[in-house]
């Protein structure tokens, strides 16, 4: 990037909007220092936000029909594909892998979007046998509520993919905190985040409680999270 530094904001409740606190951090090229974009530092009250804005979102969500929730992401891979190369190159000016992996990254997000996209149509239940006459025995699945995703920084695009576009299909809401090493980084799921899905941003002790983001798994223990990386997890 040349020129003027970007600035990012979280992606809370369907607008773009800083941490409450005004605290901001830098996102920096690691082979030339050159600063990419600043960035929110966000702190416990902007996970809570997001939290609350997920669980607004997930009544009407859920009952959104699987397979429209798939056309959703059926899009989102679209998206993807259409800017598989701004966003490589972006990928591999704020984390440092060479252009073919990071292609290879994004790649990895659009395959995995357009596959769970076709389990909008298979997301079955089952029958099963009574043991009583005139009585029917059936599963369906439902949704489990908001779901905490926090990911590593290694494949910025590719392991998001992994939690974020199933637990969506599935009717869930996301609350999505990327690696503090990718403070600029985009969202796997791209678009994904304005089909009932919030972004936060902030290093270990920032992003919540200590270390940050414990507020998040704190906050749905209830529910569900997913955490993938270091003891620090997401950092």
């Amino acid at each position: 990037m040349t020129g003027r530094a970007e600035t990012f904001r979280n992606y809370i409740n369907g607008r773009w909007i800083g941490a409450r606190s005004g605290a901001v951090m830098e996102s920096v090229n690691p082979a030339t220092g050159e600063v990419l974009g600043v960035v929110p530092k966000s702190g416990p009250e902007d996970v809570d936000d997001a939290v609350r804005a997920a669980a607004a979102a997930f009544a009407a969500w859920r009952k959104t029909p699987a397979p429209r929730r798939a056309e959703i992401l059926f899009r989102v891979a679209e998206r993807l594909v259409t800017h598989k190369e701004d966003l490589a190159r972006l990928m591999t000016q704020e984390m440092g892998k060479v252009l073919t992996e990071t292609r290879g990254d994004v790649q990895e997000a659009i395959d995995m979007s357009y596959f769970i996209a076709g389990e909008g149509r298979r997301l079955h239940g089952y029958t099963a046998p009574s043991e009583m006459p005139h009585k029917a025995a059936y599963c369906v699945r439902s949704p489990l509520g908001v779901v905490g995703i926090i990911t590593p920084w290694n494949f910025p695009m590719a392991i998001p993919s992994w939690k974020i576009v199933p637990a969506l299909v599935c009717g869930n809401t996301v609350v999505f905190k990327p690696a503090s090493y990718l403070r600029g980084g985009r969202p796997a799921a791209g678009g994904a985040q304005h089909h009932h899905g919030a972004r936060v941003r902030g290093r270990g002790r920032a992003g919540g409680a200590s270390p940050g983001p414990r507020r998040l798994v704190y906050r749905l223990h209830r529910d569900r999270a997913a955490a993938r990386g270091e003891v620090r997890a997401g950092g």
